[in-house]
């Protein structure tokens, strides 16, 4: 890791957070570039009925229109392994570093984004294990939902 990743893991931790304590999943992410923060976000499925708010889209949304040239320049930190859908978001824009808290209680598409030459970094946060693990144990019905089983 990087000295200013702790930073934007923990934007993203703190976003998790937030959607755990609004009703919903703790997934957050934070979008930083040049050692600036450009947007962060959270899961919003439940709390907007969303089928696409995940903690990477949000994150993006939140950091609005962005050139090109930023987004190749920029990191995408979240607290969970990114699904395929923040996955093909994060290829799209061609950003070209994932700093990932965990991927024990869901291992997304990390094997993609690494074939495309992402660079990826699993810290294996113990604080984004416990959210996630006791998440999932409290609410497997809406845990499944989001992950499409």
């Amino acid at each position: 890791m990087l000295p200013e990743d702790r930073r934007f893991l923990d934007t993203a931790i703190g976003q998790a957070r937030i959607g755990l304590s609004t009703g919903g999943i703790p997934i957050g992410a934070a979008l930083a570039a040049d050692g600036a923060l450009l947007g962060a976000g959270h899961n919003q499925r439940v709390q907007l009925g969303s089928p696409i708010r995940h903690g990477e889209t949000d994150a993006l949304e939140n950091a609005g229109r962005q050139p090109a040239s930023v987004y190749r320049r920029a990191t995408m930190y979240t607290t969970l392994s990114p699904c395929d859908m923040c996955t093909g978001a994060i290829l799209l824009y061609g950003i070209p570093r994932v700093v990932i808290g965990e991927n024990r209680t869901f291992m997304g598409a990390e094997n993609l984004l690494r074939e495309r030459g992402v660079e990826v970094v699993v810290v294996e946060d113990a604080d984004c294990i416990a959210m996630m693990t006791e998440f999932i144990a409290s609410h497997p019905e809406l845990w499944n939902e989001d992950i499409g089983e």
